[in-house]
């Protein structure tokens, strides 16, 4: 199975959109790892990334080191928040990234900035889609590395009919509702063999599977069987670049 590179905004973001398929991808002996956008090494939420990630045998946290727009707790060393970072710094952080571990396929944020719109989701799409791009090319960002194509970009997202329970629970909590098209979808992984891990993943998150309104939160107070509706099965839409959907490094469905 090919490797694979996870790129999110906040911690829980990575097991909350691709726990699954980043847990399955580990079982099948691939390198994965992941990127986290904002909270920095300081900030408490990290090491709870980092036992999320053991969870799902995605190694060490990897950030880019910005504050969460809506919360100052998030970099305690006075990090600019991602929103307000300069794109071309931004970007060149995650092209070292994807340099150094060589990715086959990356997941990020879809363009809505999945269900609920969080701004820090939407830049953090459009710096992955950017970084892609830009990590293949010799004259971008030269002292980041020797460059890499991965082979393929997908964005993880919530179709209009298969958003399932999960739109009713976010609705409950005042939360709003983002969906795609379902012909945006390009691919939907079963993951159910790797539902319970998933769920330690997003519970590793622990200060905010203790906050009412979160959706791990959420999920922690959820009947066992009505979690595992909703985090059986993860949904993608396949981007530029890389070869058509019926090459080798499509993520296995």
């Amino acid at each position: 199975m090919n490797s694979l590179m996870g790129v999110f905004a906040h911690p829980d973001d990575e097991s909350l959109l691709a726990g699954g398929v980043l847990a399955q991808h580990h079982a099948a002996g691939a390198r994965t790892c992941v990127v986290t956008a904002t909270w920095t090494s300081t900030s408490h939420r990290v090491p709870e990334l980092a036992d999320a990630l053991d969870v799902l045998g995605a190694g060490a946290p990897r950030l880019l080191g910005y504050a969460d727009a809506r919360n100052p707790a998030s970099a305690p060393d006075g990090a600019l928040r991602l929103v307000d970072a300069p794109l071309d710094e931004a970007v060149g952080r995650l092209v070292a990234h994807i340099r150094e571990i060589r990715p086959d396929n990356v997941i990020g944020h879809d363009a809505l900035g999945q269900l609920t719109g969080h701004p820090d989701h939407r830049r953090a799409h459009q710096i992955t889609l950017l970084a892609v791009e830009a990590a293949a090319l010799p004259h971008l960002y030269p002292d980041a590395g020797q460059p890499w194509q991965p082979a393929a970009l997908y964005a993880a997202t919530h179709s209009q009919s298969g958003v399932g329970r999960l739109g009713p629970l976010l609705q409950s909590v005042g939360k709003t509702l983002l969906t795609v098209p379902d012909t945006y979808v390009t691919t939907t992984v079963d993951v159910s063999p790797w539902a319970a891990v998933k769920m330690e993943a997003i519970l590793a998150h622990r200060s905010e599977a203790a906050r009412a309104r979160s959706l791990p939160g959420l999920l922690a107070r959820l009947p066992e069987a009505a979690r595992y509706e909703i985090t059986s099965s993860e949904s993608f839409t396949r981007l530029t670049p890389g070869p058509a959907p019926s090459d080798p490094h499509q993520l296995v469905a």
